[in-house]
């Protein structure tokens, strides 16, 4: 297996809405595991999810959790996704969908060093980034 380097996101409970929301959003495979089908008996736990992974066409992927029981959730303090690239469409696109029902911390624009960019927190509190470059040629 490549070695790869990706987001993994911790959820206070929602990461199953949140991980089928980014599919909605990239497309893709969507795997699922649950604290109960590991073998955690808590029944507040059962369905909740202790491990998903998105894998998606364009080679993103993205993985998450929630909050295993005697953990601290820290929501979306220390980091945030980033996607970039030179696919206008493709990108404005990501972002139409992630900033719908968030909030927009930088709109997408172009920037003072050229640029397309815009932050924004998903619907979830999720911190995402969003550089389109000019396309090389």
């Amino acid at each position: 297996m490549t070695s790869r380097l990706n987001p993994y996101l911790s959820f206070d409970g929602d990461a199953r809405q949140a991980m089928e929301f980014y599919e909605q959003v990239f497309g893709g495979t969507l795997a699922l595991n649950t604290f109960g089908a590991a073998g955690m008996p808590d029944g507040a736990y059962t369905d909740k999810i202790m491990h998903g992974m998105l894998e998606t066409p364009s080679g993103f992927a993205l993985m998450a959790a929630d909050t295993p029981p005697g953990m601290e959730h820290g929501a979306g303090s220390n980091f945030s996704v980033s996607l970039s690239g030179d696919d206008a469409a493709e990108l404005r696109g990501y972002w139409e969908k992630l900033s719908a029902g968030g909030t927009v911390d930088v709109p997408l624009e172009k920037q003072m060093w050229g640029d397309v960019f815009g932050m924004c927190r998903d619907r979830f509190g999720i911190p995402w980034m969003v550089n389109i470059s000019e396309p090389a040629g």
